[in-house]
């Protein structure tokens, strides 16, 4: 697949504070105790992709996520890391490597997203429509539990929140509308140039875009050079060429055209009427063809571009890790129901508790939950779906339910975790009670302290 590939790794992200930090760059996130890029990474090696370039949002972030691939992929990838300022966006990331760009496509993949949609399936879709950009669609994703307590798949829930309304042509192969949850209202217009050549428009609002496109270089470059305001590649990039593929433009203006009564129009904005009418009648294939008279008054085609969509099947996993729920559900996700994507073996107790793990008397570990390398576990503690770090030091009767513990962390007897993240170094002291909460790296909760739906973090020196 002659496709350049490029993935996007971010940088710090706000959504996901306090559990990143100048040492934790979004890329380096756990997800059952990896990094989150490593599961992009691992899936493109997977299709055979693996000429890549990762571009990274800082320079000092730049040099972490280097650091990790280099070691993690020696001999396995070639990767070129690029550092690009920070804020610039995913649009103005692509702006400052256009010059690494030299492939007629390019395929751009998120640093976050966690899927097993096969790229090359979006790459063919792509190429066989002849689009200007495709855009992977998959189903919007299910929050986690409803109550840090509850157990079960049922108990997850469509959350109400940013969606992204979609319109799709009728064989759901091309992207007619996009809007996304921030633009999104009480109502979403839809301008008539679409409804009419359409004739007829799905309007989707369980459909996400997963930061998956696969892009014709030299239109992506031309936007990106004329449109220089462009942040965004989802906000911006790809809504400008879904709005444009029906644009009167597709016939110059004031060309003649011949209306139904024989009278010859010089007007623009019936040569918008005149398009939408003929593609109105147009079969399905046709929709991206406009017609304008040729010099002997014959019709002659030309053509539009084309915005593809390619929609991935309900039974693969595609989430992106962008909020701190976000990241919750792939953790909880990777070592349950996705539990293929963790690239680990689980024991007969659909869990991972690794060797050189220590647990007390009467300590149990449920199903779906990790426990990493060096950790110890104290008598009579109780750990249920979450996932616990590397050389983590665990008092007794300590109950940990729906949550992450990354590195090095400390918990003292007598502690109830509940739906939240402890971040690496954190020292939980005796009898500390966290519901929904974030615990940034390095923190220290004083014993007996309780604490529910709070952020706690290290003030930035």
């Amino acid at each position: 697949m002659d496709f350049q590939v490029v993935v996007l790794a971010g940088g710090m992200s706000k959504n996901l504070v306090p559990l990143v930090s100048k040492e934790v760059p979004t890329a380096l996130l756990p997800v059952a105790n990896r990094p989150v890029i490593s599961y992009v990474l691992e899936h493109l090696e997977q299709n055979n992709l693996k000429d890549l370039i990762v571009v990274v949002e800082g320079k000092d972030a730049a040099l972490l996520v280097g650091g990790w691939i280099s070691s993690a992929y020696v001999d396995r990838l070639h990767v070129e890391v690029a550092a690009v300022p920070e804020d610039v966006g995913t649009a103005g990331a692509i702006r400052a490597i256009a010059h690494h760009l030299t492939a007629e496509d390019i395929l751009v993949v998120s640093g976050d997203l966690v899927s097993d949609v096969p790229p090359g399936a979006v790459a063919a879709a792509h190429r066989r429509h002849g689009a200007v950009v495709t855009a992977m669609l998959c189903s919007a994703p299910v929050s986690g539990p409803l109550e840090s307590g509850s157990v079960g798949g049922k108990d997850k829930i469509k959350r109400p929140g940013r969606y992204d309304i979609i319109g799709l042509d009728p064989t759901k192969q091309f992207l007619l509308y996009i809007a996304t949850g921030g633009e999104i209202e009480k109502g979403t217009r839809i301008q008539k140039s679409i409804l009419r050549p359409a004739g007829l428009v799905e309007i989707r609002s369980d459909l996400m875009d997963a930061h998956m496109y696969a892009f014709k270089r030299s239109v992506l470059q031309d936007v990106l050079d004329r449109k220089d305001a462009f942040q965004s590649l989802k906000q911006d990039v790809l809504p400008y060429l879904v709005r444009s593929q029906l644009h009167s433009e597709a016939l110059p203006k004031g060309a003649p055209l011949v209306e139904e009564n024989g009278n010859e129009k010089v007007s623009t904005q019936n040569n918008q009427a005149m398009v939408s009418r003929i593609l109105a009648n147009a079969s399905t294939p046709s929709f991206h063809e406009s017609y304008e008279l040729g010099p002997n008054g014959s019709a002659s085609v030309r053509r539009t571009h084309k915005c593809g969509a390619y929609i991935a099947s309900n039974s693969k996993y595609c989430v992106r890790l962008n909020s701190i729920q976000a990241f919750m559900d792939i953790n909880r996700d990777v070592i349950g129901e996705a539990n293929h994507l963790s690239g680990y073996s689980f024991s007969a107790h659909n869990n991972i508790i690794h060797p050189s793990a220590e647990l007390g008397s009467k300590t149990t570990v449920g199903p779906h939950c990790m426990l990493g390398e060096g950790s110890q576990m104290g008598d009579k503690c109780s750990v249920k779906r979450s996932v616990i770090g590397r050389h983590c030091r665990i008092g007794s009767n300590v109950k940990i339910v729906n949550s992450v513990v990354m590195n090095h962390v400390t918990i003292a007897d007598g502690c109830s975790i509940q739906g939240s993240v402890i971040c690496s170094n954190v020292q939980l002291q005796e009898r500390v009670s966290l519901r929904d909460c974030q615990v940034g790296a390095g923190f220290v909760v004083t014993a007996g302290s309780e604490y529910k739906g709070e952020s706690l973090a290290r003030k930035e020196k």
